[in-house]
């Protein structure tokens, strides 16, 4: 049996300048990103958050986003978050030990394994037209854009009296959140990968990849490495990793220069009524891979980019749950810190890149280099150790594995604060 059954996608031409679909919350925003309309992505969500950015498919990492500016109520100019973003590889080895395939240098997420997009692929949201990324580029919807409720936004009762009067007032603050939600879908094998961006409007940026389609069948998996599935315990589905990568490149207020610091807070003690905790930061000036313990995080913070409070403007890294594949060095640590380099296109496998091969050449190596970071380039891994189950078959539903970047200090104050409480910056003393 193959472990990868290839299917070429239709060409289907559709009409371009979809914007997103009447029902869709979200409304079109003055033109900023710098590229042509048809790549261009500009919308303003319910809150009054406005992303603009621009985008286009890579044939092997699939769906890129470029230049990525943030506006928001409280913060009308358009500041700019991201340079680019990707998917930088993904790596499925088999837990019996035979099978591993770098899904993105060895077959690609665009081209012929980018799927067009349908109508129910898009439901409330406008499907984009461009090209798939192939020698041969075919123009076909390959974009859902959508916005799309994600719960509650915040919820705040305040209360006030007056002690002139006695009268006791009360006023409730709650509001519903929204993110604008870009993806593209991809056929490798077996397996449909669902490539996700949600752009909240909070400034939050969460990458995702999701898997759906079949389980691969393997005549070599037994219960040591597989999970039974179908009657009794005669056929086993095997146990196998989805070892993603990101490759993010920051352009903070558009001034790049950005540096990385890393947080740890330790037990320090024992105070009166609770434990003593102690943060501490360390810059990391210099290229290198780094692992997550219990509070411990990073950001990528502005040296020249300041909001209105005067701090400096960052993004921290947030990451969820994850399981390392301990096969090769660059799968193990969380992030690794590079300096900007365009040939530096892969976390592995970038000898198959045949304008910089670099002698199959990986993260770690990038970063061996111990270069000095003045532009640095920062390198996610999200891992899924995927342990088959009845209920993934068939088709199987959709599992996720991503990160998040979260603004801090971006701008002076939640970008969703309502009018009447726009004038409450700071943390002031009670009065006597």
């Amino acid at each position: 049996m193959t472990y990868r059954r290839m299917a070429g996608a239709a060409a289907v031409l559709l009409a371009a300048g979809l914007g997103l679909a009447a029902q869709s919350p979200a409304s079109a925003a003055p033109e900023a990103s710098p590229c042509g309309a048809a790549a261009m992505v500009q919308e303003t969500l319910p809150n009054g958050t406005t992303w603009q950015l621009c985008w286009r498919i890579n044939n092997l990492a699939g769906l890129v986003l470029n230049n990525v500016f943030v506006s928001t109520k409280l913060q009308p100019e358009p500041v700019q978050v991201l340079s680019s973003i990707r998917l930088a590889q993904l790596n499925v080895p088999y837990d019996t030990g035979e099978t591993e395939y770098n899904d993105l240098t060895e077959y690609g997420l665009g081209g012929w394994s980018l799927e067009t997009i349908t109508d129910s692929d898009c439901r409330n949201g406008s499907k984009r037209v461009g090209t798939d990324g192939s020698d041969n580029p075919e123009q076909r919807a390959v974009l859902c854009v959508s916005a799309e409720p994600t719960g509650q936004a915040y919820r705040l009762n305040e209360y006030d009296y007056d002690p002139e009067t006695g009268e006791e007032s009360q006023t409730l603050y709650t509001e519903q959140g929204y993110d604008l939600v870009l993806r593209s879908i991809s056929k490798v094998g077996w397996y449909e990968y669902v490539s996700e961006y949600r752009l909240s409007d909070t400034g939050q940026i969460t990458a995702n990849l999701g898997a759906t389609g079949d389980l691969a069948p393997n005549e070599y998996s037994t219960a040591d490495n597989g999970w039974p599935i179908g009657k009794q315990a005669r056929d086993y589905a095997t146990m196998h990793y989805h070892s993603a990568f990101w490759r993010v490149d920051f352009n903070i207020g558009g001034k790049g220069g950005e540096a990385v610091e890393q947080y740890d807070t330790k037990l320090d003690g024992q105070g009166t009524m609770a434990a003593k905790l102690l943060t501490t930061k360390k810059a990391i000036a210099k290229e290198g891979s780094y692992t997550k313990v219990d509070r411990r995080w990073w950001r990528v913070v502005s040296q020249k980019s300041l909001n209105a409070d005067g701090h400096q403007r960052s993004y921290e890294l947030g990451l969820g749950a994850d399981d390392p594949y301990e096969g090769h060095p660059e799968t193990q640590p969380d992030v690794t810190f590079t300096q900007a380099n365009l040939c530096e296109k892969w976390a592995s496998d970038n000898a198959a890149d045949p304008e910089c091969p670099l002698e199959s050449r990986t993260i770690i190596d990038f970063a061996a280099n111990k270069e000095k970071l003045t532009d640095p380039v920062m390198w996610v891994r999200a891992g899924f150790h995927h342990v088959p189950r009845d209920e993934d078959q068939s088709p199987m539903p959709m599992h996720w594995q991503g990160f998040q970047l979260i603004p801090r200090d971006f701008t002076a104050m939640n970008p969703l604060t309502p009018d009447a409480r726009k004038d409450l910056n700071g943390n002031p003393q009670p009065q006597d």
